[in-house]
């Protein structure tokens, strides 16, 4: 795995407890020099440890240049990065990240639905407040299990755009219950709408929305983790290189990214769920199997390019532009 893109050494001056499970992280730079710029929506790759990087969507005011503030939520099946960043790292140490990037921007627009299921408040939070901040016409609409579960919910109450929030626990029988249906009741230009948190929570939000007619250009989301994929029916094939004409087959236990790293061709990855668009590499000729959630519905049928660390070929053989 490589980490050039890891190019900035932070220390972590603050680790506090968000909420239940959820624990935040204030990294500085180590001499006070500020960082780099952000947008609401951005995130950075951390280097959580040797051979683990992971994404965590910054959570502060965009205009802070002093501090990047994330907030980790601890995943009962954690692949290793939740469980190292609550139990190995602590106040103090120096983390390895990555420049800001990203591939969540808000659109500029007279009107703006934000949705946040669980710890998908992290960039949703930084979006409300770049639109408090620019006096922008908003509406928050932030669900979890329980009150205990809700990161950040007295920095919302106290901030000067509570009254743009709503708050829904399941827990709460007598609490509203989102209703996505009357919230997006009516399509309009003048629209758009965020969302972001577990699948399942981001999947209902869109479906509904489609369903009520709201264009696909005016809903905008972001994954935290890569969809549950059969691989019964998976079947080996074949990766060509354009550059050297060298090929390699790959078996139906294998992704095209191992299979290029065992052979020493390097791609860089990150998330290896097919969720962060690190990856993504050109597709000269054949038709990949998609099983990201990165690209969306006209760049899959575009089908010239693909995510190698879980795509896969509907053809016998892949031509990459490498």
């Amino acid at each position: 795995m490589s980490n050039s893109t890891l190019s900035l050494f932070v220390r972590v001056t603050k680790k506090t407890q968000e909420a239940e499970d959820i624990v935040g992280f204030e990294l500085a730079d180590p001499h006070g020099r500020p960082l780099p710029a952000f947008s609401a929506g951005a995130h950075i790759d951390v280097r959580v440890k040797e051979g683990l990087i992971r994404q965590y969507s910054l959570c502060n005011h965009p205009e802070e240049r002093d501090r990047y503030h994330i907030a980790v939520l601890r995943e009962p099946a954690s692949r290793g990065g939740s469980t190292a960043m609550h139990d190995e790292v602590h106040e103090g140490d120096l983390l390895q990240i990555s420049a800001p990037k990203n591939h969540f921007p808000l659109e500029p627009s007279p009107r703006t639905l934000l949705f946040a299921g669980g710890i998908g408040v992290t960039p949703i939070l930084c979006m409300a407040e770049r639109l408090a901040h620019t006096h922008a016409d908003f509406e928050m609409h932030y669900c979890a299990r329980s009150r205990e579960r809700m990161a950040f919910i007295e920095r919302i109450q106290q901030g000067d755009y509570a009254r743009h929030v709503r708050f829904y626990h399941d827990d709460q029988p007598e609490s509203d219950k989102l209703d996505v249906a009357s919230l997006a009741a009516h399509p309009d230009d003048s629209t758009h709408i965020y969302v972001c948190g577990p699948a399942g929570f981001i999947d209902h939000v869109l479906s509904t929305c489609k369903a009520q007619g709201w264009p696909a250009a005016q809903l905008h989301t972001e994954y935290f983790t890569g969809a549950v994929q059969n691989s019964e029916d998976d079947e080996s094939f074949e990766v060509k290189i354009a550059s050297s004409g060298a090929s390699f087959m790959v078996p139906k236990d294998k992704t095209v990214y191992e299979v290029l790293s065992e052979n020493g061709v390097e791609i860089m990855v990150s998330c290896e769920q097919g969720v962060c668009g690190t990856c993504l590499t050109r597709v000269l000729e054949g038709e990949p199997d998609h099983r990201d959630l990165y690209l969306d519905d006209a760049e899959h049928a575009a089908n010239d390019q693909f995510t190698p660390c879980c795509s896969r070929a509907k053809s016998k053989t892949l031509v990459l532009d490498l």
